[in-house]
């Protein structure tokens, strides 16, 4: 039986005929067909072994604007080391003239050893000729490059600074025609009806990919036997970093890494005597002085391990297997697996006899039921949880493993100064990169590009 083409199946086979490469772009224009009716006809073509379709991706970057400036003005920390190069300097000179670049400035400096402090100077140890992201600042410039024309190694080093690099992906697609489809000829097939074609599609309202995302893992968690706890995104300093052992002098309490809201600060942080504990046990251990008025600070959450938290801090259960979900915010660059804000769960298990046994057992139940089979479980370094493990999941499409949740037991110096006596179990990781493992995503922005042809076609069970 000879086969029964559509129009539009008609028209594209006759301009790739005439041209044998083309994009879905420019097969639009040949044939006078709409981008819909270009994209079903592809599959039709695809499906009858007709069309081939490469897809290609390819990427360039460029200066973002904390690199523009870097590279009109240098580096943070070229800045401070030219400014005490010929001498000490004091420290609250160096502050007003760099401003809000210092701290980052300071930081690099004291971590690299290119400088020592005093009580109120600083002082030159030694002034590379060449520092980490110079090299690729000086190539980008103004325009943009491909990985492939830069130092990696120097590249990698800026690719960790928010701002520094804007990462452009440019997807494409190239569609030609198998051999047996270039011998059809479009003039003499047969245009009758087929009784088998599908019926116009009906587009039913529905939830997006990612709520039944965290759908299925509150309903997972929830029939463990878990309850869930709930919290403001707002959070004073206090309970995000201060209560988690975080010392204030920490880079993750930077600008650069959190969203702080502007001259507000919180009134009440805690009770006196959990505040005078979490203050003790910063003193005792970090060996710094303690300051109030950062621990006032109010913050876009960085993760939902301050609600727990301050649950366990004022309940103080003997016994709990609880859980937050929702959403977290971090001042990163967007890329094809960060976002600025997205979804977290985090949970915990306290009881007498918790070891980290229980810990790997309740993930790997968890990965089980979520339809993740392949994981394993790996050392890693947590501040507020030791021993801590990085769980890896295998993933198929790109043949390796991923890291997904981080997990570990809570530190005494996080546990004793509220006054909680028994093990805690804890561990937490983004939804979005499950959902991306579940809709096999390379990209998590395409969760919120309101694609229609993508969130009308996904399958809703994975």
């Amino acid at each position: 039986m000879s086969q029964v083409f559509h129009d539009i199946e008609k028209k594209i086979i006759a301009s790739l005929k005439e041209n044998p490469l083309q994009t879905p772009e420019t097969l639009e224009k040949s044939t006078e067909l709409l981008p819909d009716q270009i994209r079903r006809g592809i599959e039709w073509l695809k499906l009858k072994n007709l069309a081939i379709v490469d897809e290609s991706k390819s990427s360039t970057l460029s200066l973002g604007k904390n690199g523009l400036d870097s590279f009109e003005n240098g580096l943070p920390e070229r800045r401070l080391l030219n400014l005490v190069k010929n001498g000490p300097r004091k420290l609250f000179d160096l502050q007003k003239q760099l401003g809000f670049i210092f701290g980052p400035a300071m930081g690099l400096c004291r971590k690299n050893n290119w400088i020592e402090t005093s009580s109120d100077e600083i002082i030159l140890k030694t002034i590379p000729s060449i520092l980490p992201g110079e090299k690729t600042l000086q190539q980008i410039g103004s325009g943009k490059l491909s990985k492939g024309e830069l130092d990696i190694a120097d590249l990698t080093d800026l690719l960790k600074r928010p701002d520094f690099i804007v990462e452009d992906i440019v997807k494409s697609k190239k569609i030609s025609l198998t051999n047996s489809a270039k011998s059809i000829d479009v003039s003499n097939i047969s245009g009758a009806i087929d009784v088998e074609a599908k019926v116009p599609e009906l587009f039913v309202a529905r939830t997006h990919p990612l709520k039944d995302t965290i759908d299925e893992i509150r309903e997972i968690f929830v029939t463990l036997g878990f309850s869930e706890i709930f919290g403001n995104m707002t959070q004073s300093s206090f309970w995000n970093f201060d209560a988690l052992f975080t010392p204030q002098d920490h880079p993750a309490r930077e600008l650069q890494d959190t969203f702080f809201l502007d001259n507000i600060s919180a009134k009440k942080i805690g009770t006196a005597e959990q505040i005078r504990q979490v203050s003790d046990s910063h003193k005792k251990n970090w060996r710094y002085q303690w300051d109030i008025n950062e621990a006032r600070k109010m913050v876009l959450r960085t993760h939902t391990t301050c609600v727990t938290i301050k649950h366990l801090a004022e309940n103080k259960p003997d016994e709990a297997r609880i859980f937050s979900l929702g959403r977290v915010f971090r001042n990163e660059k967007v890329s094809y697996k960060h976002l600025v804000e997205f979804n977290q769960i985090e949970g915990i298990v306290v009881g007498k006899d918790a070891n980290l046994r229980n810990l790997m057992g309740i993930q790997r139940e968890f990965y089980k039921r979520i339809g993740i089979t392949k994981i394993k479980f790996w050392p890693t370094f947590f501040p507020y949880t030791e021993p801590s493990l990085q769980t890896m999941v295998y993933n198929e499409k790109l043949g390796k493993w991923i890291e997904l949740f981080g997990m570990g037991i809570f530190r005494p110096e996080v546990t004793k100064p509220l006054g909680i006596t028994k093990p805690v179990l804890a561990w937490g990781g983004g939804i979005e990169r499950i959902a991306m493992l579940k809709y096999d995503l390379d990209d998590v922005r395409e969760f919120y590009n309101n694609n229609l042809g993508w969130l009308r076609s996904n399958t809703k069970c994975q």
